[in-house]
């Protein structure tokens, strides 16, 4: 699999392709609604992106941007071949993937001016930067979504005490730290074996959602439009259990059978307890079909993707 996410002209998602499978979707580039790909490193690095357009019948334009506007360079290539052996070498960071090439620096003008500084008292400051190292700690929140967050955060009224440049910028600042401090991370994670155990309950017919919605109310209307036809039950936590995980109160699971019964849903909890021990997790749980599924004690490292 390759360390990045793919993005394409019809809001299509794709992380962690094979290279196989990232090849596919270059060569198929071509068609009204399948032009162009935008893809990213994971964790995604701020102004570091390579990028792809081809209509049919016309060369493809590969473009790829090292950090800043300063830093952007394009290429005409005259076929998908050559396209995706950059790509996929630029994916996985060999040296010299670029090479060979023929690359033009694009000249986007004068730098955009650097934010000015957060005027914000000692208080709001460390309230807005607490909530969104909570957020960025959680792990499931991108760049994009962190800064609306920093931005609408201490909204009063009228009063907007953080802009959109402001807002990146900070966002920015924690999110490289946070990706330099999961640099350090070895091996697996409890996160990463809460989504082994989620990968294996789904495979056995229990819907099995991370961060799924904003609350237990939302997460129970919505899981049965989650469901595969066969699909017994389901488990999730909601994004209030993430943001729990996240200041270290452990992880607490929701869970039920889909015909309702407690019968179903005492079976769906204990076979959600046994693939997440299964995987090396520790469980606090009573048996009874009203008391939900704590994952405790729990180290949330979850890695960023972006």
């Amino acid at each position: 699999m390759l360390a990045i996410t793919v993005q394409t002209v019809a809001g299509q998602r794709h992380v962690r392709p094979s290279a196989d499978d990232f090849a596919t979707l270059i060569r198929r580039l071509g068609g009204t609604d399948d032009k162009f790909l935008v893809v990213e490193r994971i964790p995604e690095l701020p102004g570091v992106f390579v990028q792809v357009w081809h209509e049919t019948g016309g060369d493809h334009t590969l473009e790829h941007r090292d950090g800043g506007p300063d830093r952007h360079f394009r290429v005409t290539l005259d076929g998908p071949e050559p396209v995706i052996a950059a790509m996929t070498g630029w994916a996985r960071q060999q040296d010299g993937w670029d090479d060979g090439l023929d690359w033009e620096r694009l000249d986007f003008g004068a730098d955009a001016e650097p934010a000015p500084p957060l005027t914000l008292d000692e208080e709001d400051r460390e309230l807005l930067e607490e909530r969104i190292q909570e957020v960025l700690v959680g792990g499931y929140t991108g760049r994009a979504q962190l800064a609306e967050i920093a931005e609408d955060y201490l909204v009063s009224g009228d009063h907007r005490p953080v802009s959109p440049a402001q807002a990146r910028e900070l966002v920015d600042r924690m999110w490289l730290e946070r990706v330099a401090e999961q640099a350090a991370w070895e091996g697996e994670t409890d996160p990463e074996r809460l989504t082994r155990a989620f990968t294996a309950l789904e495979k056995a017919g229990i819907t099995a959602r991370e961060n799924f919605t904003c609350c237990r109310t939302c997460g129970h209307e919505e899981i049965g439009a989650e469901a595969a036809p066969d699909a017994r039950g389901f488990v999730y936590f909601h994004s209030q259990c993430t943001d729990g995980a996240a200041t270290g109160h452990g992880l607490t699971l929701l869970y039920g059978g889909f015909d309702g019964s407690a019968g179903t849903t005492t079976a769906v909890g204990r076979e959600v307890v046994a693939a997440l021990e299964e995987t090396g997790l520790s469980v606090d749980w009573n048996g009874a079909p009203e008391q939900a599924i704590t994952v405790t004690p729990l180290e949330w490292r979850k890695r960023l993707v972006g």
